[in-house]
């Protein structure tokens, strides 16, 4: 019984192994989704997002709001592709630092409400595509192969 068990588990890592693939593109695509839709949101109220940043005594309120909701926009976009996804999580790792710093950090207690904070998760997941990178479905591994680069997908 005990081998039947284990030639089962055995077959079912297998299983899982093969289809590693499919984690990092379904996080890149709904997560680049989230933030494709959410600058898209921001930058057709500039207007609106702008006096969010007056409010929040952001520097350049102005130039910082069209900054964060293009950098929004386009890193959804391209993180969806899988297309310069380590670069894009770079800026979007700022936009992220700067949001938990200016705006965020003001409501948060202790390391708990930090830990809770939306804006840490999604610092995390951009930390791990920028780590990981894009996996095996992506744009960025089709042109890593077509140049003849090494990768880990």
């Amino acid at each position: 019984m005990r081998q039947f068990i284990a030639a089962r588990a055995s077959r079912l890592l297998d299983l899982l192994h093969t289809a590693r693939w499919i984690g990092p593109l379904v996080v890149r695509l709904v997560f680049g989704y989230f933030w494709l839709e959410t600058g898209i949101a921001k930058v057709q109220n500039l207007a609106g997002f702008t006096q969010r940043f007056v409010g929040w005594h952001i520097p350049y309120p102005a130039f910082s709001a069209a900054l964060s909701a293009w950098t929004e926009l386009l890193g959804g976009l391209l993180i969806m592709l899988g297309l310069c996804t380590r670069l894009i999580c770079i800026p979007m790792l700022i936009n992220m630092a700067v949001a938990v710093t200016l705006v965020v950090s003001t409501n948060l207690m202790g390391l708990d409400d930090y830990v809770e904070a939306d804006e840490v998760v999604y610092s995390l997941i951009f930390f791990w595509l920028l780590i990981a990178g894009p996996g095996k479905a992506s744009i960025d591994t089709l042109l890593a192969r077509w140049l003849g680069i090494r990768t880990h997908a």
